[in-house]
């Protein structure tokens, strides 16, 4: 095993080994290079380099300093994950001959219940924009295409006019990693894309320069819209329907995928229709859902 390689060296080489074959975004690079980084400045305080001679001990102590440093029980389990990854690319190429860190368990942490919203508040929100002005109709095109998909609002931001499939009723968006995935889309968010898209046409002429003319959405200069300006849209119409303390597009996500399971949708397509890679990720809605089932039960049911 060629232990001669310096971390540096090898953690340069994953972090491309990600980028270009795996496709990852570049903030999620971004954050292996943080998690591998730290461990390497931890390794080099005690004069180790070679990463085939870090043993269980090692890492035990490394996740000891990071509980006294103050990380929390998440960002640890994280910083593990990505050593694991790591160590397997290692292992792949046959830099090592074993991966320490599958010894190591991952910290146990609390995952948050999403924040969502009910079907008669969502109903309400969806009222709320002026339709009655461009303004308004492109807001209600915003918040009817994050219920009617669960798209991510990176993927929001992004969608282009030729990625709505009128006929099929679908729509194409590009995920984390890169990756695509076809999704239906409602008559309803269909219908309201359309109408600020007409409106927005007999705007058009007024503007000296429409920045990118294939772009779904628009700021007012004609500039795609971007993500804090969506984030502040949805964030001001969600506080007007609810005291959720988070207002973000992502409650508009989980309140599709909470009230598809509500009604009786297989976990697996909403699995698919959400993009997750794990199975895993989405069955955080099936606690909501099971939260659901016991209030119902506890307000219903004659001996409980």
């Amino acid at each position: 095993m060629h232990n001669r390689f310096s971390f540096e060296i090898l953690i340069r080489s994953f972090l491309e080994y990600l980028e270009v074959e795996k496709n990852y975004s570049g903030n999620t690079i971004e954050s292996y290079r943080n998690d591998l980084e730290s461990f390497a400045g931890y390794l080099g305080t005690g004069g180790l380099r070679e990463p085939g001679k870090v043993s269980k001990d090692i890492l035990r102590g490394f996740l000891a300093h990071l509980f006294e440093d103050g990380y929390s029980k998440k960002s640890v389990a994280r910083k593990v994950a990505s050593l694991r990854s790591f160590y397997k690319y290692l292992n792949h190429k046959q830099i090592v001959s074993t991966n320490p860190v599958l010894s190591i368990a991952t910290p146990k942490f609390e995952r948050k219940l999403p924040s969502f919203l009910d079907e008669a508040a969502t109903e309400r929100l969806m009222e709320l924009p002026d339709r009655s002005t461009e303004e308004g109709l492109r807001d209600a095109a915003i918040l009817e295409l994050f219920y009617s998909t669960g798209i991510r609002l990176s993927e929001l931001v992004n969608l282009s006019k030729e990625d709505i499939d009128r006929p099929a009723c679908v729509i194409k968006v590009t995920g984390k990693g890169r990756k695509q995935r076809i999704i239906p889309i409602g008559n309803r968010a269909l219908r309201a894309i359309d109408e600020y898209l007409k409106a927005r046409k007999h705007g058009e002429d007024a503007l000296r320069e429409i920045a990118d003319r294939n772009a779904v959405f628009l700021t007012e200069g004609g500039k795609r819209i971007y993500p804090q300006m969506v984030g502040s849209i949805v964030k001001r119409y969600i506080g007007e329907v609810s005291e959720l303390k988070k207002k973000s597009p992502h409650v508009l996500r989980h309140s599709f995928a909470t009230h598809l399971l509500n009604r009786g949708a297989d976990l697996k397509a909403v699995k698919e229709l959400l993009g997750h890679e794990s199975l895993s990720t989405t069955q955080i809605y099936t606690h909501v859902t099971t939260d659901r089932l016991k209030k119902v039960y506890h307000q219903s049911h004659p001996k409980a």
